[in-house]
């Protein structure tokens, strides 16, 4: 591996969602400052949509961490389940004891009573729910009995809702637009400006860093754009890129990525978008201008 090589204590840029890599580029600080603020306002239901890749699990679990010790927090990973299993699920997050059979409204009866002893105790509860789009339509009815839970002047639960953007086609749907109603708050999280991803690829080189002595400075700028390029700005793929681009250039024994590993990387990771170099770009233009010279000398 080339750890070693480049002076790492661990893997840069691995796709695992890790809240030590968190980059706070544009869209991921706007979602979370807008979760932050609204939560701390005492909203209780909000929502991210974002793309396929671009850090939505990570912001979820930079989200928790940042509200740790300021409130009780409760995270479900995978919605996809029917609506009992979904409040048993969230019973189980809060440490909530579950008898069999289960009964719908002995879980409610519980979670309420759960919920009020901690807002007693001036403790707000919030619960993310990653994947939404994954909700069964027939489980959101168990999402909007959740909402309820409320006293006269505060909600007891904050719920936060994370999904790709099919998830905003389901709740488009008419059987369930009371729940729409509900949501005060959303925000959009896409891919990173490609005037961003140097200052990313050099972020998680640091974070992974073996020391103060480690070079960070691996990738050139040239490459840098053309990851920028090839990716997207996606973070998932500007990772699996950047993952072996190291790996080319170790395997070189090179301590720089140069463009000319990134076009090695691109051609071997499907969803990318090879750039063809400069000269190739000109080919249809020079074409082009032989066939109206050759246009000219026939008229």
């Amino acid at each position: 591996m080339y750890l070693g090589h480049f002076a790492l204590r661990e893997a840069p840029f691995s796709i695992t969602p890790d809240t030590d890599f968190f980059f706070a580029h544009e869209g991921a600080q706007a979602s979370l400052n807008m979760l932050l603020v609204a939560l701390r306002s005492g909203e209780g239901f909000l929502k991210v949509v974002g793309e396929l890749g671009c850090g939505k699990t990570v912001l979820c679990r930079q989200l928790l961490k940042t509200l740790q010790g300021e409130c009780v927090t409760a995270y479900i990973p995978n919605p996809d389940m029917g609506p009992d299993d979904l409040l048993v699920a969230l019973c189980g997050e809060l440490g909530l004891p579950v008898q069999l059979p289960v009964q719908r409204h002995q879980l409610m009866a519980a979670l309420a009573q759960c919920l009020l002893e901690h807002a007693k105790q001036g403790r707000r509860v919030v619960v993310c729910i990653d994947e939404a789009q994954a909700i069964p339509v027939r489980t959101v009815e168990s999402l909007r009995l959740l909402s309820n839970l409320e006293t006269e002047k505060r909600k007891l639960l904050q719920l936060v809702l994370l999904g790709q953007p099919d998830l905003d086609d389901k709740l488009a749907r008419p059987e369930i637009r009371q729940l729409l109603q509900r949501i005060t708050f959303s925000e959009y999280l896409g891919p990173m400006q490609s005037g961003r991803v140097r200052g990313y690829l050099i972020h998680r080189l640091q974070r992974a860093a073996l020391g103060e002595a480690t070079d960070t400075d691996v990738f050139t700028p040239a490459a840098a754009r053309a990851i920028a390029q090839a990716s997207g700005g996606v973070p998932r793929l500007i990772n699996i890129l950047a993952h072996k681009c190291l790996m080319l250039a170790y395997g070189e024994d090179q301590h720089r990525v140069s463009v000319a590993h990134v076009r090695l990387a691109a051609r071997d990771t499907p969803g990318v978008q090879i750039r063809p170099p400069w000269w190739r770009r000109l080919l249809p233009v020079t074409r082009a201008r032989r066939m109206r010279s050759t246009q000219g000398e026939w008229e």
